[in-house]
């Protein structure tokens, strides 16, 4: 491992992939672990953030750390990432799904979660001269990947040449290819009123049994598989969902987070969920609701560390 923690384009040809999956940071694609830590920040008025980008440079390693960058950021630096832009608003849906830019963000990967607090104190350390933790979020994984719901979460996920076809960037260059783009959203379950809906219900919320998964053929056009079937769409909507629940004191939900080699995809999915196509609203909405959302860029690999020169870094 690197550093100082504790330990959009067609599908590429075979040799282009290698070297663009060689590029990214893996644990983008990589299996999800027992535990995540997320921490967004933001730029400190007046300060110029090089120096503490080129001290989380030297401490990712790509795998037990993803960075994102956020527009604003982006901004400050004066640069230009091409199709990094802010979440998308939706004033006019019938659902409210809020956009909430921020500046960092770091995705903590580990198995013991007292690990994970410690990597998140260094990096607030690295980051102090510039930048100020906005939040943080503690998931976790669920009965082999499923949602707190019970329901699977993810199972069309794109898997192996797919995945890096679906997540990363081909054909943008140096500092650019092996990129991605991530869309993170902290979805907030009630899951009373979930447990209050018949078993039948809740199969036709998600379009799924709950029981072996199986698709229904009667769902509902507001089904969550209906609204979300990824090869519907034209072009075909795939991103990689790397989503896991959360829970605190207060309250509990999903943190979804989605990496494609552009938003096009994710914001197709969006827009058909808050009905903007056909006014039909994503069932899952009866119990559950975004209350933040954010698009950042997650810069490529070289030797073992960030490659920030997209940045000017």
């Amino acid at each position: 491992m690197a550093g100082g923690f504790p330990s959009g384009i067609d599908r590429p040809g075979n040799e282009q992939r290698a070297r663009t999956m060689n590029r990214s940071q893996p644990g983008i694609l990589g299996a999800l672990p027992s535990h995540s830590r997320y921490l967004s920040f933001a730029l400190l008025p007046g300060t110029d953030p090089r120096p503490a980008l080129a001290a989380l440079r030297d401490l990712i390693d790509g795998d037990e750390a993803v960075v994102g960058v956020g527009a604003p950021l982006v901004s400050a630096l004066a640069v230009d990432i091409p199709g990094l832009r802010d979440f998308p608003v939706h004033s006019a849906a019938a659902v409210a799904v809020p956009s909430t830019p921020s500046s960092l963000w770091c995705w903590l990967r580990g198995e013991d979660p007292g690990v994970l607090l410690h990597r998140g104190r260094a990096l607030r350390t690295a980051l102090a001269s510039a930048f100020r933790i906005e939040s943080i979020i503690d998931g976790f994984l669920y009965r082999e990947k499923r949602d707190l719901t019970g329901y699977e979460d993810g199972t069309e996920n794109p898997t192996d040449d797919a995945a890096a076809a679906a997540a990363l960037v081909t054909g943008g260059g140096p500092g650019i290819n092996g990129s991605s783009f991530v869309a993170v959203q902290k979805w907030v379950h009630d899951l009373d009123a979930f447990a209050a809906m018949s078993a039948n219900e809740r199969d036709h919320t998600f379009g799924r049994r709950i029981s072996d998964n199986e698709e229904l053929d009667d769902a509902p056009e507001a089904a969550h598989v209906k609204r979300t079937a990824q090869e519907s769409f034209d072009p075909t909507a795939f991103v990689v969902r790397r989503s896991v629940p959360w829970a605190d004191a207060g309250a509990e939900g999903l943190v979804f987070v989605a990496f494609g080699k552009s938003f096009d995809a994710f914001e197709a999915l969006l827009g058909r969920m808050v009905g903007a196509e056909d006014g039909i609203v994503d069932a899952l909405f009866r119990f559950t609701r975004p209350v933040s959302g954010s698009y950042y860029w997650c810069p490529p690999m070289v030797s073992g560390r960030l490659n920030l020169t997209a940045l000017g870094i």
